[in-house]
């Protein structure tokens, strides 16, 4: 998912919105009590992406992929996901394609 939005915590990063790639991965739970397997609605998983990605200020990509985690572990059927975030463009001295955190957690953490 590419989102365009305030990250980060210089003042530059605060005042221009920049690119910022979410990639999210989820794993299911068991079977619903019916027997049918789990599904997940794709519009919902987005949403919860979206909604990380716009609240408050970002100011560093560590609590963003934590909130984003575990906004998608309030999803009824996600059991366990991944949240990775990518910053293209990141103030360093030297030649960097992009800066990635990503997270994995458990319904239970």
């Amino acid at each position: 998912m590419r989102f365009h939005t305030h990250v980060g915590v210089l003042p530059h990063e605060q005042e221009f919105a920049q690119p910022l790639e979410m990639d999210v991965t989820v794993w299911l739970g068991d079977e619903q009590m019916d027997g049918s397997a789990s599904t997940i609605d794709y519009r919902e998983l987005y949403r919860a992406m979206a909604d990380s990605v716009s609240a408050a200020p970002i100011g560093y990509l560590e609590d963003l992929v934590d909130a984003a985690a575990r906004a998608v572990l309030h999803l009824p059927a996600v059991a366990r996901v991944r949240v990775a975030a990518r910053k293209p463009h990141v103030a360093l001295a030297g030649p960097l394609a992009f800066a990635e955190v990503a997270v994995e957690r458990t319904r239970d953490a």
